[in-house]
């Protein structure tokens, strides 16, 4: 074996370079003894060695041509050993340190030669020096700090070590940071950097990634060099070349049907999550720029959000300290500006909500708060009830956050006007107005406030004009029963019993009697919590469909014709508001159905008050000397007041006092006609 120096520099290839220590103790670069790097090569080793393109430091090849995330700062010559442009010089091994380097408390013993050689900023600070024997510097604001400094003096002493995507942002930012130019040195640090930004990083997605990731605490150097620039517009061209070549890759055409299928699999989603959210933002700024699919970027923000905001918990009721910091505000405001500013509508409703329910919890801006109700508003009819349970943040106010549904409503019913401002005669619906889109998107909103204004009912601590404010912004056509919103009220009405009467009457009134099913009408009128006026109203219409069923027949000419129009009308079918230019025919027939529906459900109930009249009739015989029992007495007695008050609704027509009199057999007295209608009106 022979023996011999491989370098004749004897301060270029220091591999006992030590890393600053937690004991205030200087970190001193300094030679080895004697002669650094004895190599004992044999012969063998030289003859062989002498055609290769690189040599491996530490298993990993040191030449260009790899595609590895790793890359020498050193440049390959035909000698497999690496030699630096200054190591003609020759450097005993036991020259002393003469300066003392200080970065962010940390310190180091170094050479000022070296340094002065490829660092501008160094050989400015030791020029400008008054005193000639300079032996400490101080350097303030490093990006990277002292491991970034230590990588930038390591390649000054010619250390090998390997650029990678984990250092190659703090390489170049300290290499401006310390004018490492060409000026200097040829092939100084910032070309060698930039070298491998451009031949490596730049052309992969995954790797623009990783350089990105690890741009954080290196502001405003970063920023000065423009990496983050590069690195964004790296990943979203490459995103954007990718959905091009994997939509072509994947294009399949159904000849059958003609039909196109595309498949992609836009993997770079997740990876984006690790981005801090300035970053990330620009990102997508930057993706739409070059044409990424909509689909793709809306995932992409779901993911980002529910990667990033999982760790916010809700906050209680009766936590009153601060539940989130800044970074989680800034995140949330941040995806719903994205939102707004992309126009992405492939997002779904829950997310949406989600975010919603966020922005509440992180106290966000108002503006991205109605951004997102704005948002909801428009696909309102896909929602579930479980969405609109929205808790409140507020410790005196109601469980749930009733203002943000009632915005929600709100822009729900503008979206409905604006879609059907050019679609609708003067008069209002058409015929086709029950299959018409917005009106069935009414229909179905409709059906799901009933059951959130179930929910919120029981809540002691809502007020009733929030309540009643549900109630009356939705249009009458919403509802075709209105069974839903009496249960409601009904449930309001039990859960507030400290109601004023004029406060019943008031929210009652809402409730129209005409609407109500025959089991809805049976339940209001036992039912002691309404005030006298609705029950009364209940009877009074039921009654009046008995009679319009009794007179009528099978045919839809009936006593009654108003009613029965107004029933139709209020049903959903709008049938008063058709235009003459409109099939008539259509709308009849539909109307004759309603009615025969309707003197089928007359007649059940019929049969069923005609076996309560015996029951009760039995009852009164039980109860003793031939007059009626407590229970029936009771139940007359009520439907005598009730009676009583109808004349506030407008008593019956002439027709209908005529048809009363051809059925019965004998004239009496008014007293006798009183009875006679107290009978009728308890088959009711």
């Amino acid at each position: 074996m022979l023996c011999r120096v491989v370098s004749p520099c004897c301060f270029l290839f220091f591999e006992n370079l030590l890393m600053p220590r937690a004991d205030d103790q200087p970190t001193i670069l300094a030679p080895r003894p004697l002669l650094l790097h004895i190599a004992h090569i044999s012969e063998r080793e030289r003859e062989g060695g002498r055609g290769r393109e690189g040599r491996r430091i530490g298993g990993k090849a040191m030449g260009m041509g790899s595609d590895n995330a790793v890359f020498p700062f050193a440049t390959t010559t035909t000698s497999p050993r690496f030699r630096n442009p200054i190591s003609h010089r020759r450097i005993f091994s036991d020259v002393a340190e003469d300066v003392t380097v200080s970065v962010d408390g940390q310190t180091f013993l170094l050479h000022k030669f070296p340094l002065v050689s490829r660092c501008g900023r160094v050989r400015k600070m030791v020029v400008d020096s008054k005193d000639p024997d300079l032996l400490k510097l101080e350097l303030v604001n490093v990006p990277g700090g002292a491991f970034a400094f230590e990588l930038a003096a390591k390649f000054c002493y010619g250390s090998n070590f390997e650029i990678t995507t984990a250092n190659v942002a703090h390489l170049r930012c300290v290499a401006e940071y310390l004018e490492m130019t060409e000026d200097f040195q040829q092939e100084n640090l910032i070309f060698r950097t930039e070298t491998y930004l451009n031949e490596i990083v730049l052309k992969n997605l995954d790797k623009s990634l990783e350089v990105l990731c690890k741009c954080d605490g290196l502001d405003p150097m970063v920023e000065e060099v423009g990496l983050v620039d590069r690195c964004v517009d790296a990943i979203a061209m490459n995103a954007s070349k990718e959905q091009l070549v994997s939509g072509l890759a994947h294009l399949e055409c159904n000849v059958g049907s003609g039909k196109l299928r595309m498949h992609s699999q836009d993997w770079w989603v997740e990876d984006l999550s690790a981005l801090r959210i300035d970053h990330y933002r620009r990102v997508i700024a930057a993706m739409r720029r070059n044409g990424v699919r909509p689909e793709s970027i809306g995932t992409s923000i779901t993911h980002y959000a529910q990667t990033l905001l999982k760790g916010v918990e809700r906050r209680h009721v009766w936590d009153s300290g601060p539940f989130v910091g800044d970074d989680q505000r800034m995140i949330v405001e941040t995806l719903i500006d994205l939102l707004a500013a992309e126009n992405i509508t492939t997002v779904t409703l829950s997310f949406l909500f989600g975010m919603l329910r966020m922005a509440i919890e992180v106290d966000a801006s108002l503006d991205c708060r109605i951004e997102v109700e704005k948002r909801i508003g428009l696909q309102l009819e896909m929602a579930s009830l479980d969405d609109l349970l929205i808790p409140s943040t507020q410790t005196s106010d109601s469980m749930f956050d009733v203002d943000t549904v009632h915005r929600i409503l709100v822009n729900f019913l503008q979206r409905i006007d604006e879609d059907d401002s050019g679609e609708l005669s003067p008069c209002g619906y058409d015929s086709d107005g029950l299959k018409s889109p917005s009106h069935s998107s009414v229909l179905k909103v409709g059906r799901l406030m009933d059951g959130y204004l179930a929910e919120i009912a029981p809540d002691p601590y809502l007020k009733l004009q929030k309540f009643m404010a549900l109630i009356e912004l939705l249009p009458d056509y919403a509802r075709i029963v209105d069974d839903g919103l009496y249960r409601a009220i009904d449930i309001y009405l039990k859960a507030h019993p400290s109601l004023t009467e004029s406060e019943c009457k008031k929210l009652c009134k809402l409730i129209d009697c005409q609407k109500l099913s025959q089991d809805a009408s049976s339940h209001a009128a036992q039912n002691d919590r309404l005030p006298i006026q609705m029950v009364v109203r209940v009877l009074y219409f039921e009654q009046l469909r008995l009679k319009s069923s009794f007179s009528g027949g099978g045919s839809g000419g009936c006593g009654d014709g108003g009613l029965s129009q107004r029933f139709i009308c209020s049903s959903g079918v709008p049938s008063s508001c058709v235009s003459p230019q409109r099939d008539n025919y259509a709308s009849l027939r539909r109307e004759n159905r309603e009615l025969k529906l309707e003197i089928s459900r007359m007649r059940v109930r019929l049969t069923e008050l005609e076996r309560e009249q015996g029951l009760m009739k039995q009852q009164g015989i039980r109860g003793g000397d031939g007059r009626p029992g407590e229970h029936g007495r009771a139940f007359l007695a009520s439907l005598s007041r009730g009676f009583g008050r109808i004349t506030m609704f407008g008593g019956p027509t002439a027709a209908e006092k005529r048809r009363k009199k051809s059925s019965r057999s004998s004239q009496g007295s008014e007293g006798k006609n009183r009875r006679r209608q107290k009978a009728s009106f308890a088959y009711d």
